[in-house]
């Protein structure tokens, strides 16, 4: 079986740690519907049940959304957890970034061998049942600063936006080439906006332009939550040709996607979507790519 370094995952002990989005109560409203399914602890164990078809050699573990004050906790319970079950093998781990401390808090983070960047959620949209968050951060000069300080510490970003954010995003990124970027599940077109797609395009066409910007084959759900491998192939095959194979990867975001899918379901339709491309490629998609774009120096 071609190896699988999963790119986005999430664990959390709802008793060691408060996630205020897993905790009651619960509604369909807000960009995610309800999270109940998943509002229990979700461990090494769990995960490895889950993707035990599949021949996981690594994961990086992204931000679950604890409170900004528990970061570094989350970040010391994983290291933890990883020493002794031998995963997750990266961390991407929250930072404000327009923190006043922000510099310190960078710090503090990257300290940790295994922190390979940092995700701050900052989709915005209109409509107050998307967007995450009251204002748009990205126009946020302070916030802007925050961003331009993850190269002192050797810092990735992780990018998760809506489309309408990233042409404005693109000349920040532009100016920090040094800042690596790895776009989350697959840029989150809106698909009931009017222009959601052709928003899609022109924000993900901007990014792709910029040479140190990946994305990650992931979120499906969060596009659309009844999804079929058919709705969801051409707008991965697409992603896959706007930025090359060497430039993507597969990730479950497991436990969170399952709450449109199975996991197993989810597997399938990523390696059916890419059957027809070459062996070499499939392993940089499944594997390769995530390994470096993590700097997570796994022996594939």
């Amino acid at each position: 079986m071609i190896p699988f370094v999963d790119a986005h995952i999430h664990l959390w002990d709802l008793q060691h740690i408060r996630y205020d989005w897993l905790s009651a109560p619960f509604s369909d409203e807000g960009p995610n519907g309800s999270v109940e399914l998943i509002a229990h602890d979700y461990g090494v164990a769990d995960y490895r049940a889950d993707l035990a078809r599949w021949n996981v050699v690594g994961t990086v573990h992204v931000d679950a959304g604890a409170a900004a004050a528990s970061a570094l906790r989350e970040t010391q319970w994983l290291d933890g957890m990883a020493q002794i079950e031998g995963l997750p093998t990266g961390f991407v781990a929250f930072a404000a970034l327009h923190d006043p401390d922000v510099d310190a808090l960078l710090a503090a983070q990257a300290a940790d061998p295994r922190v390979k960047g940092i995700r701050h959620i900052v989709n915005w949209h209109r409509d107050p049942k998307r967007t995450y968050g009251p204002v748009d951060l990205t126009v946020d000069p302070q916030w802007q600063a925050g961003y331009a300080l993850l190269a002192k510490h050797g810092l990735s970003f992780d990018l998760q936006c809506y489309p309408g954010q990233m042409p404005g995003l693109a000349p920040l990124i532009a100016r920090h080439p040094d800042i690596p970027v790895i776009i989350n599940h697959m840029g989150m077109p809106v698909l009931t906006d009017p222009d959601g797609l052709d928003d899609w395009r022109a924000g993900m066409k901007a990014l792709a332009a910029l040479p140190h910007v990946a994305v990650k084959l992931s979120g499906v759900g969060f596009i659309c939550r009844d999804w079929t491998r058919e709705s969801i192939e051409p707008l991965m095959r697409e992603t896959i040709d706007l930025f090359g194979t060497d430039r993507c990867a597969f990730a479950s975001d497991t436990p969170t996607d399952t709450l449109f899918a199975p996991i197993d379901r989810t597997m399938e339709a990523y390696h059916a979507i890419v059957a027809d491309y070459p062996e070499t490629d499939r392993r940089a998609l499944f594997a390769g790519n995530a390994n470096r774009l993590y700097r997570l120096g796994l022996d594939l």
